[in-house]
């Protein structure tokens, strides 16, 4: 039997079914036929952050009605749900789309994910996402407030890491911790090491997004890890999860399969969690993920089972619902 599996670091938008972009999609696409559109989506071998989120345009022209959220949002839980995933956590930035009052387009996504959670069982959390080369992040921490405890569970920083630090939206953070949401901020996809330090240091990140480049902060010698640096020890300490993403991370950094520090990181103690990040851009599920993580990254299934259970202890839920998802993985 395969064993159930949770996704924590999912994009709401990175992750819709060609199909329905080509229904719903208010621009002119690339393709008109929906095995095209899908590989032109497959951004695997941009080798860039930059071109792989050029992408978005078209998700998002495709999610420009509340009918059109709610659907998106049901069909992700479906497709996890296909994928052997009993808990989902999705974050979606509720300002990228700017015709529709931003309460409605939360409650349209949140009825969505009721409606994909009614009809396979998977529990589901919603991520609000502000992004940190934008000055709205209060705006988006407020919002995600005033859902708290209605389906909203955390609050994230993504966009462009280089230049623009996660400690410049405090403010945002502050707002966020004061309604009780966790934070997981995008650190160490694409910024460098002192990104994550600042995510850790300065924000207090309860997770990190991502958090591959924390292996420049190692020594490693013989295919192991036998020394770290200070934000390395940091996050050893103290515990702190990162979300690694392989296959987008495979993608977005040009590193070949070899390359990934996926099971380096999770043998030397790091609290590793398995997630696709955009299901869509990365032709991914993460029936797939956990595949490459066995077949292509050398994990053995117990480590991958550990993986999951890392991703269940810190999810962002309460602990009773935590206890009962711990209680629904067959280990």
């Amino acid at each position: 039997m395969r064993r159930p599996l949770i996704v924590l670091h999912d994009h709401l938008d990175g992750g819709l079914r060609p199909e329905t972009v080509l229904e719903l999609c208010a621009i002119p696409l690339p393709f008109d036929e929906a095995g095209a559109l899908a590989g032109w989506f497959d951004q695997r071998g941009s080798g860039s952050l930059e071109r792989y989120l050029d992408a978005f345009v078209y998700t998002l022209a495709a999610m420009g009605t509340p009918e059109a959220l709610r659907r998106v949002a049901r069909e992700a839980v479906e497709d996890h749900a296909a994928a052997g995933v009993i808990h989902a956590e999705l974050r979606f930035g509720p300002l990228l789309l700017p015709s529709m009052a931003p309460e409605v387009v939360v409650e349209s996504v949140l009825a969505g994910l009721q409606d994909g959670s009614d009809a396979s069982g998977v529990s589901t959390g919603l991520i609000l996402c502000a992004l940190r080369h934008l000055p709205d992040s209060e705006k988006v921490a407020r919002l995600a407030g005033r859902y708290a405890g209605q389906g909203v569970v955390g609050f994230d920083l993504a966009g462009p890491e280089r230049g623009f630090p996660p400690d410049d939206h405090l403010p945002a953070i502050h707002l966020a911790r004061e309604a009780g949401l966790g934070l997981t901020l995008h650190a160490g996809e694409a910024g460098g090491v002192e990104s994550i330090r600042r995510a850790v240091d300065l924000c207090g990140a309860d997770r990190i997004g991502h958090g591959v480049e924390i292996i420049e902060d190692c020594i490693v010698s013989d295919g192991v890890i036998t020394d770290v640096g200070a934000v390395a020890t940091t996050l050893l300490e103290r515990r702190i999860p990162l979300e690694i993403c392989p296959s987008s991370n495979l993608a977005t950094k040009g590193w070949s399969v070899s390359q990934h520090p996926l099971a380096l990181l999770h043998r030397a103690g790091f609290v590793v969690t398995l997630n696709t990040d955009n299901r869509l851009m990365s032709a991914t599920t993460m029936r797939q993920e956990a595949e490459l993580a066995l077949d292509g990254l050398g994990l053995a299934p117990e480590e991958l089972a550990e993986m999951t259970r890392n991703a269940a202890t810190t999810a962002f839920l309460p602990e009773q619902e935590r206890s009962l998802l711990l209680r629904r993985l067959d280990f």
